[in-house]
């Protein structure tokens, strides 16, 4: 799969309590025809949102969906899960973007939980100067999203901005925020953000939400979420909160014990 990485690892400090944000796309089938066989995962969560084409998820606990044009598919791999995603598409677009979201220490060895989300299912709002909303987590202007969490509390927003048009939502304070243009380009804050570039939001104290504003039509994912500030050590796959169980993960792994 032809891959952007958006989020790296120098920024998850920065950005708690996300781990890395990829963006995928590509209209050559030899980019994204081998998809993502089998691999593991531990300690974290995957939100992965598709806006063109259509892919097969299968784990090691049973769970299966597929996911097409505007879903979103939400798995919690806890204490550990095995695996795939693979395009059920041989020609045409494949785009969207996956995203990881850490779990508190207390969480990370839970169990695996997966829920997938047809476009349909994803509320969206239209404002009065024609902004288009979608809500996958969190909650904007009134509108709530489709997944909800309790610690992290991640607001997730696809958003569609006419031309010489300005949109605004609240913001948590206590949220590490960024966005990602993915059409166009807006400007917040007098700065400029171009297509394929993201931008970190300022923790501005006394702040309560963003305000951006576009010349063209942009689209762009806005992602905020409430920092764990507990310890990042990560190898691959694998993410927890010391050495000693990230060794763990590895013999488990290695030893069939994941679900």
């Amino acid at each position: 799969m032809s891959l952007t990485r958006v989020l790296t690892g120098k920024l998850q400090r920065r950005l708690d309590p996300f781990l890395m944000l990829d963006a995928f796309g590509s209209d050559d089938p030899d980019d994204y025809i081998a998809g993502f066989p089998d691999h593991p995962h531990r300690g974290f969560e995957t939100v992965t949102y598709m806006l063109a084409g259509r892919m097969r998820h299968r784990d090691s606990a049973g769970h299966e969906g597929l996911l097409g044009d505007g879903g979103v598919q939400w798995m919690v791999a806890g204490r550990g899960v095995i695996h795939s995603e693979i395009p059920e598409q041989k020609d045409g677009v494949m785009e969207g973007f996956q995203l990881w979201l850490n779990l508190p220490a207390k969480n990370k060895m839970g169990e695996p939980w997966y829920q997938d989300c047809q476009s349909a299912a994803i509320p969206e709002y239209v404002t009065a100067t024609g902004v288009t909303v979608r809500v996958i987590a969190g909650s904007s202007n009134g509108v709530d999203g489709v997944v909800t969490r309790e610690i992290t509390e991640p607001l997730y927003l696809d958003i569609h901005v006419p031309a010489g048009v300005s949109f605004s939502t609240a913001l948590p304070e206590t949220h590490n925020a960024f966005i990602y243009v993915y059409r166009g380009a807006v400007e917040v804050g007098g700065t400029q953000v171009s297509v394929q570039r993201m931008g970190m939001l300022s923790n501005t104290p006394g702040a309560d939400g963003v305000t951006l504003a576009a010349n063209e039509d942009a689209r762009l994912i806005l992602i905020a979420g409430k920092p764990l500030n507990e310890p990042i050590v990560q190898y691959g796959p694998f993410v927890m909160n010391t050495q000693e169980e990230i060794h763990q993960a590895l013999d488990d792994f290695r030893n069939g014990r994941f679900a």
